[in-house]
């Protein structure tokens, strides 16, 4: 069988698929979103299929996490979670999240929750407020002040560890370091 090639280029061999009626709505979907074009649709599909379930088999998960402020953008990415911190205060909550991906990179995933901070000329007397009912005893005042942030998280990506140091608590850098240097190495064995 001879095939006519144009301009040097190889022609793909066609592939015929069968599609179940009741999915034919998704694949109509599929090919308004990719623009027309059904086959790049689908080898796109499959090729993050294939991404995401080899590096499952290698021990990864699929992590997503929220940046930004308030309406936050999503990001996600294969990895292995390697350690957390939170910190607590009375105005709010912080926590650093430490990922290995799945390309050998390390991600930082820093999220703050809303922050309620007490402002003005009575600043100072407005934070017993923020301890609870107790602390409401005895002042009574009206002149109270707060500003309000909304959420926030970044997200970082570095290559070494040694770049994690400016991106990390101490207390989670030290465990970091610790667990990536104890990290065992894997011998494929053909027996």
């Amino acid at each position: 069988m001879s095939t006519l090639l144009s301009r040097g280029e190889e022609q793909m061999p066609n592939k015929t698929i069968y599609i179940a009626d009741d999915d034919l709505p998704l694949l109509k979907r599929a090919q308004e979103i990719s623009g027309g074009n059904l086959s790049a649709a689908i080898v796109t599909a499959l090729r993050r299929l294939v991404e995401v379930e080899e590096a499952k088999r290698a021990g990864f998960d699929e992590i997503t996490v929220k940046v930004g402020v308030g309406r936050a953008s999503v990001k996600r990415f294969l990895g292995i979670a390697l350690g957390e911190w939170t910190s607590s205060e009375a105005e709010g909550e912080e926590t650093y999240s430490l990922f290995r991906t799945s390309k050998g990179h390390f991600a930082v995933h820093h999220a703050r929750s809303e922050l309620h901070i007490p402002v003005g000329l009575n600043a100072e007397r407005s934070k017993k407020w923020s301890t609870g009912w107790r602390g409401w005893i005895g002042d009574w005042s009206p002149d109270q002040a707060w500003m309000r942030t909304p959420a926030q998280a970044t997200f970082s990506v570095v290559d070494t560890v040694e770049e994690l140091e400016a991106l990390l608590p101490a207390e989670l850098y030290a465990v970091a370091r610790q667990t990536i240097q104890d990290e065992p190495v894997v011998e494929d064995l053909d027996i």
